[in-house]
């Protein structure tokens, strides 16, 4: 089967990271982003320089794929208009902390998907501002604090466009060979 035949969100998925820390993480999920043609918002201060060795070797030779778009910090991004970019598109925030579950929520094409840093997560103030928008992804063992961030942008990232209809099930196996 042929890649191109999804039908992939137009406008695409936004994925914002809020003061990375772990270059390989962020290449990682600049693999994801070039993979989905999602655009990879960093919101700064960024935990590694953007020249790491460690940032460019995850990413592997997929940078040149990746849309992306670096801010100073929250209030750069806000003003940026991202989150409002989309006719329909919301923007959703990702915590241990959320009491709705990723699956509990409809996407929509231009959506922004914003994650915290690996150690700190999002900021108090920012989940408590937008409460209603909080997102969580269960876990059932307590001791458990949290789950990767290149993980947790992956599971998030193919729940939204399974719901977009982008990518069917079945068809899942294809993006793994």
């Amino acid at each position: 089967m042929n890649r191109r035949h999804f039908n992939w969100p137009n406008p695409p998925l936004n994925i914002v990271l809020v003061e990375p820390e772990i270059p390989q993480n962020t290449g990682n999920i600049a693999r994801l982003c070039a993979a989905t043609g999602s655009p990879l918002h960093l919101v700064g201060p960024l935990g590694f320089h953007i020249t790491s060795s460690h940032l460019r070797r995850a990413g592997l030779d997929y940078w040149e794929s990746v849309t992306l778009m670096r801010y100073s910090g929250w209030e750069e991004y806000e003003e940026s208009g991202i989150r409002g970019q989309a006719a329909g598109g919301q923007t959703w925030f990702f915590s241990t902390k959320g009491q709705i579950s990723y699956t509990g929520v409809e996407y929509k094409p231009g959506d922004a998907l914003v994650f915290g840093s690996e150690t700190k997560g999002l900021p108090g103030e920012l989940l408590a501002a937008n409460a209603d928008r909080v997102l969580t992804i269960p876990m059932q063992v307590e001791h458990v604090r949290s789950l990767n961030l290149a993980n947790t942008v992956a599971i998030v990232l193919y729940e939204a466009l399974r719901q977009l209809n982008t990518l069917k099930v079945e068809n899942l196996f294809v993006l793994c060979d």
